[in-house]
């Protein structure tokens, strides 16, 4: 799973802040990192925790108290996490969720994306056609508009001209 993530994360947030400073790059890589980390063990683990994506938020908050630039920049990072255990149905799954309030021990259960088999084929696609729409709407095949997102991770909506 890879454009599930990006797309349903970039889209979600898109819709919600409409902010053409945030950095949809952070996010998006934040999406994905849960499964990359989790996944070097083999199972889920505490990336699929809601405590954890809540204490990297409180993290942020402590760390860049003052400093409002980066801290609009790093927000990404929880949202990121956050869109990912909501994409991933990681909720379903009370001990992970909620570890380690439900107890110390790590899951030996597969990642929910290794669990969900052939159902991924869809969501994928799904991931892909969403990405593709998001160049366009982004109109990423601008230079500019793609060196501003490359550089800058932001997005904005080309003005239409009448």
């Amino acid at each position: 799973m890879f454009f599930w993530f990006i797309a349903t994360s970039i889209w979600s947030i898109w819709f919600v802040f409409r902010d053409p400073k945030f950095d949809y790059r952070l996010l998006a890589f934040a999406a994905l990192t849960p499964d990359l980390i989790d996944g070097l063990r083999g199972a889920v683990g505490p990336m699929h925790s809601v405590i954890t994506s809540i204490s990297i938020l409180f993290f942020i908050m402590i760390a860049t108290a003052g400093r409002r630039p980066i801290r609009q920049r790093l927000l990404a990072i929880p949202i990121g996490l956050f869109m990912h255990l909501i994409y991933d149905g990681a909720f379903t799954d009370t001990k992970v969720f909620w570890w380690p309030l439900t107890g110390l021990g790590l899951s030996d259960k597969s990642l929910p994306s290794i669990d969900r088999g052939l159902v991924n084929l869809p969501l994928e696609m799904f991931g892909v056609v969403a990405c593709v729409i998001a160049w366009r709407y982004f109109s990423l095949s601008d230079a500019n508009h793609r060196q501003a997102f490359l550089k800058t991770g932001s997005l904005r909506r080309q003005a239409k001209s009448h």
